[in-house]
Parts: C-alpha cells; sequence; structure tokens
C-alpha cells in the first residue's frame, strides 16, 4: 500500500475536523436531552427546537445556546444537586437501619447491667462473645 499520497498536514486537518465533528454530535445530543428534561416547555415548543436543530444543526444548535444556555446550565446543576441528595439519603438510611452490630449490643448490654438485670461476671461473658478474643502481641 502506498500512503504517499497523504500529507502530514492532511492528517491534522483530518483530526481537527473529526473533533469538531464529534464536539459537534456531543453537543446536539446535549441540546436534545436538555430539551426533553425540561418541564417548563410545551410540547409544540419542544418539537419546534428538534425540528429547528435537524432542519439548520449548526444555526439552531447556536440559537439554543444563546437563548437557553443559562437555563440550560441551571437545569443541569438542579439535577446534579438532586442526584446527590438521593444518594446522601439512601447512605443515611442504609448506614443508619443496621441497629444489630456489636457497638448497639455492647450498648444494650450495658444498659442492662446498669439497670441490675446483669451482674459483672455474666456481663464480661456476654461481652467477651461479642467482641471476640482479644489479639495478643
Amino acid at each position: 500500500m502506498v500512503f504517499a499520497d497523504v500529507g502530514l498536514g492532511d492528517l491534522i486537518w483530518t483530526t481537527i475536523w473529526i473533533f469538531f465533528l464529534v464536539m459537534f454530535i456531543w453537543l446536539f445530543i446535549s441540546i436534545v436531552g436538555d430539551i426533553f428534561r425540561d418541564h417548563a416547555l410545551t410540547g409544540w415548543a419542544k418539537a419546534g427546537w428538534v425540528v429547528g436543530l435537524i432542519v439548520f444543526p449548526l444555526v439552531g444548535s447556536l440559537v439554543y445556546l444563546i437563548v437557553r444556555g443559562e437555563g440550560m446550565a441551571q437545569r443541569s446543576a438542579a439535577e446534579q444537586r438532586m442526584a446527590r441528595e438521593q444518594i446522601d439519603s439512601y447512605i443515611r438510611t442504609t448506614a443508619a437501619s443496621s441497629g444489630a452490630g456489636p457497638v448497639d449490643d455492647l450498648t444494650r448490654l450495658a444498659d442492662l447491667r446498669s439497670s441490675g438485670v446483669l451482674t459483672d461476671d455474666e456481663f464480661d461473658a456476654i461481652k467477651a462473645r461479642i467482641t471476640g478474643p482479644l489479639p495478643t502481641s
């Protein structure tokens, strides 16, 4: 195979064009995703924006970014904030729901000893079962 017809300048320009093509496709997908996530737009407005993006992709994308770019950033930030709150809530409920760990067992055991239900010897024996044998150095 002979690659002599393709020079370094052609390769650089091809790389630049591919980069801008990928960037434009990513921007187009982001805009369409934002259009369908926005609950303030009516169905007709969403259809109009999508038709405008398909018929005039470059001009439509630029107009959308100029007209609705700030709202796009706010909706994205609100979505990330909501996702973070859901993750934090899940972590809090999961971490707090166990209630059967050794720390809780020792707390209940100490309460039983302080109320007089268990003697000190019984407390030490049950505590040793809960905590296990101590490692020796």
